[in-house]
């Protein structure tokens, strides 16, 4: 019986014609690059495809279920798997973990020299299971000079081991970096495939609007799927924002810019800006933005409320006062003064 194509690793790797051809045929003939760049947008499959691939690379092409599932887990001693992280009280907390360890997210995070050093020494270390050392970082352009200047020296001597980065903005990368790697392409999703793919993904456990016996979850707003331009890891990311969002809180807003000039009183921007801003993190805010000025612009495009929106958004970004941007944007939005 033939040994079984490397492409049946990828299987579940929907949409990626392209990606999966390339992986698999580097699979099959042996011949690795030492260094990738999975480049494509954010919840597309790149980190899938990195999974399916090292599985490959460990297995000699093969599909393996417990290999999978350490994978998954990171739990295998030859993959060091690198993400961007906060600094709070001398420690580098990962991107995955903030939320949970309560980390105060105002700057965005980073991938530092520190982590990129971690990285050349896993890199000079014997493996111990796999054929090679396995690195994957993720968010590769979240890099801080000294950090972009450091991984590239890995990169112009990266030994045996294997270097998958991975980037929804590899222009934003050193041109010496992208020169060093194989490109991958991922592309986003055609609906089909977009249905496909969330056709496959269970509720959270903890989703109080998860598909019961008796109802279904209440439909997307149509502002979602346009926000998600073809990412099924997008669409799941703004549906648990929409979901997390007060009930009465975007009604409210559609509602105001909604009633004719001058028609809306001030108490009611005011009263909207406060309940914004107490009640919705910066984070939050923001999101919040994009889904009304998509609403707005599909409804009446108006360029003079997207620019005071736009100016809205880079003040909350400064770290302007929230409550008091919002107030002064809603009135000004309203007609209210």
């Amino acid at each position: 019986m033939p040994a079984p194509s490397p492409a049946a690793l990828f299987t579940d790797l929907v949409g990626q014609g392209q990606a999966v051809a390339l992986l698999a045929a580097a699979l099959q003939q042996q011949r690795l690059a030492p260094a990738y760049l999975f480049s494509g947008p954010e919840g597309v499959g790149r980190r899938l495809g990195a999974l399916r691939l090292l599985e490959g690379v460990i297995s000699g092409g093969a599909a393996d279920a417990g290999l999978r599932r350490r994978l998954q887990a990171g739990n295998h001693p030859d993959l060091l798997w690198v993400e961007p992280t906060y600094s709070d009280k001398g420690q580098l907390v990962p991107l995955s973990q903030a939320a949970a360890a309560g980390i105060s997210r105002k700057a965005p995070p980073q991938l530092r020299l520190e982590q990129v050093r971690g990285v050349s020494q896993f890199l000079a270390r014997r493996p111990v299971e796999a054929p090679r050392c396995l690195v994957v970082i993720e968010a590769v352009e979240a890099m801080a000079e000294g950090a972009a200047n450091a991984l590239l020296k890995t990169l112009e001597e990266p030994g045996d081991g294997l270097l998958i980065l991975l980037s929804a903005a590899p222009d934003r990368l050193l041109s010496t970096i992208r020169s060093r790697c194989q490109t991958i392409p991922f592309a986003r999703l055609s609906a089909t495939d977009l249905d496909l793919v969330l056709s496959r993904v269970p509720p959270p456990a903890d989703d109080p609007e998860a598909d019961s016996a008796t109802e279904a979850p209440p439909a997307d707003p149509p502002e979602l799927l346009e926000l998600a331009a073809g990412s099924p890891g997008a669409l799941l990311a703004h549906r648990r924002q929409w979901r997390a969002l007060p009930r009465e809180l975007p009604p409210r807003c559609a509602a105001l810019l909604a009633a004719p000039q001058g028609q809306v009183k001030p108490q009611e921007a005011l009263a909207l800006a406060r309940d914004l801003s107490e009640a919705l993190e910066v984070e939050e805010q923001l999101w919040l933005l994009d889904w009304w000025q998509l609403r707005l612009w599909r409804q009446r495009p108006d360029g003079g409320q997207q620019r005071r929106l736009e100016a809205l958004r880079r003040q909350l970004r400064a770290y302007v006062q929230p409550r008091l941007a919002w107030e002064v944007a809603l009135l000004e939005l309203s007609g209210a003064v």
